[in-house]
């Protein structure tokens, strides 16, 4: 379903579409008002939505379009995912699964209709993955690298989280739900344009309760603090001294090296770091996300001891990033967002109830 109140846009979304043979536009409407009306007799997977249109506005309108095509995913293609990141993060935040900035006049391009399509086939479902091992020879891979029955768990030091498509409104939900007095540090990479890291980074922090920062060279790994990836370098730990009172001794650093899947930022990197310096003290989640960003992390966290939790098919926008450790056997917990909350809170208290 397109929603736009631009004919033109529309026509150009049109034209792309309908040339696939696997998909095709059911609707179309050019306010919000139209749109919840037309969904009252027509099922869509996926819903195209400007966030900038005369009467109720595509913000406005996201929550009852949510509820009215259930459980379609909303892809948001707006002027305002450049201009208006906080706009377009809130959309994320409150439950569109992902965006795309609309291009100027001439920017339709075969690039952009490239990009748009592989967006759309994987938010309605369709088994979009880019080149390389196909998804079930990475889970055989990361099971051999280690016993499919997750191990005894040990108190984690640190918590390491790596998302993308969907993966926004996921994070709103793990972090609102964890304890007020969970104060391990949060470390986040999240797939998103540099210009919206800071957003994002004032969103993270709000939805905690507690400061957020992005990464430097040097940062401070600290308690009740969320250190999130930067839009420009993988975000990696490395260990400078014993841990005192102002700190753990850990700080971020920054890298650029290219990686396998391509992402910048990376959760390959963070994870794989992590793994090195806190060992079987670390707790790695993956949440909702397009592609294989974060198995291979994740296996040298599970060769090192450290747990693995992941979002569930049925809570993600995209099961691509969980998938082939939850395939694999290899998470501690399979769930939704505020269960794998809930699963680490438990995890640091259960050692200090032993004790």
């Amino acid at each position: 379903m397109l929603v736009d109140d631009s004919l033109t846009v529309r026509t150009v979304f049109s034209r792309m579409i309908d040339k696939e043979d696997d998909l095709a536009v059911v609707a179309e409407a050019g306010t919000a008002e139209k749109a919840l009306f037309a969904l009252r007799t027509t099922q869509v997977d996926v819903i195209l939505l400007d966030l900038e249109m005369p009467g109720m506005g595509g913000l406005e309108a996201l929550p009852k379009l949510l509820e009215a095509a259930r459980p379609a995913q909303v892809l948001v293609v707006s002027s305002l995912t450049e201009d208006g990141a906080e706009h377009t993060l809130t959309a994320l935040s409150i439950g569109a699964a992902d965006t795309m900035l609309k291009p100027r006049p001439g920017g339709f391009n075969d690039a952009y209709r490239d990009a748009l399509l592989t967006k759309i086939r994987a938010l309605g479902g369709c088994d979009v993955h880019p080149e390389g091992p196909s998804l079930q020879a990475e889970a055989s891979a990361v099971s051999e690298a280690k016993p499919a029955a997750p191990h005894e768990a040990l108190a984690p030091q640190i918590v390491a989280i790596g998302a993308s498509t969907g993966g926004i409104h996921a994070l709103n939900l793990f972090l609102r739900r964890l304890p007020h007095d969970f104060d391990l540090p949060i470390l986040i990479t999240q797939h998103l344009p540099e210009s919206f890291v800071p957003v994002f980074a004032r969103q993270m922090e709000l939805a905690a309760g507690r400061e957020a920062v992005l990464a430097e060279d040097g940062t401070s790994i600290r308690r009740n603090r969320i250190v999130i990836a930067p839009g420009t370098a993988h975000m990696i730990v490395k260990r400078i001294g014993p841990a005192s009172a102002a700190g753990s001794g850990v700080v971020t650093g920054l890298a650029h090296d290219r990686t396998a899947n391509g992402c910048l930022p990376s959760v390959d990197p963070m994870f794989e770091s992590v793994a090195e310096v806190y060992g079987g003290h670390a707790a790695a989640v993956l949440l909702s996300g397009m592609g294989r960003d974060g198995t291979s992390g994740a296996e040298a966290i599970a060769r090192a001891g450290g747990s693995l939790y992941a979002q569930d098919e049925e809570s993600c926008a995209v099961w691509g990033m969980p998938r082939a450790i939850s395939e694999a056997g290899l998470a501690r917990a399979v769930t939704t967002p505020m269960g794998l909350a809930d699963a680490i809170a438990q995890s640091v208290r259960a050692p200090a109830e032993q004790n």
